[in-house]
């Protein structure tokens, strides 16, 4: 080991480094427990709290209409089934899920696919869902 890496510098470089890594580890738990989170508001059909995922920008810009929402109260959810988060960049990730649907009103089923996309904010530190609420009105 370098001699200048002795002593009170090579306990401030691990110091630091254990700083990154805790860093680190928060934000990927922070988007676990974020991901958790709305896959279960997601399956209870909570399409009002689902909202406060959203990225308040992308909200703003494009709020769900009246005749979405409505659409979200035809049907219960079913089935959610989701792949693993994969990074994009540094503060993105993309998950795809299968979302399947049953119309209350005809009992018929369904699925879409949701492509979702996660920005971490770091002023706020909390991840935001950019790619909006899922479109029910497809058909996959």
């Amino acid at each position: 080991m370098p001699r200048y890496l002795t002593g009170p510098l090579l306990a401030a470089l691990a110091a630091l480094g254990a700083c990154a890594t805790d860093s680190m580890r928060s934000k990927q738990t922070l988007l676990e427990e974020t991901l958790r989170a709305y896959a279960a508001t997601i399956r209870w059909g909570e399409i009002a709290q689902a909202q406060a995922f959203l990225d308040p920008k992308v909200l703003q810009a494009h709020p769900p209409t009246a005749l979405e929402l409505e659409r979200f109260r035809q049907v219960k959810v079913s089935g959610y089934d989701e792949q693993p988060a994969v990074p994009t960049g540094e503060n993105e990730v993309r998950q795809v899920v299968q979302i399947d649907l049953v119309n209350v009103n005809t009992q018929a089923a369904r699925s879409i696919v949701d492509r979702q996309v996660w920005r971490y904010d770091e002023e706020a530190r909390r991840w935001w869902l950019v790619s909006g609420l899922p479109d029910i009105s497809r058909r996959d």
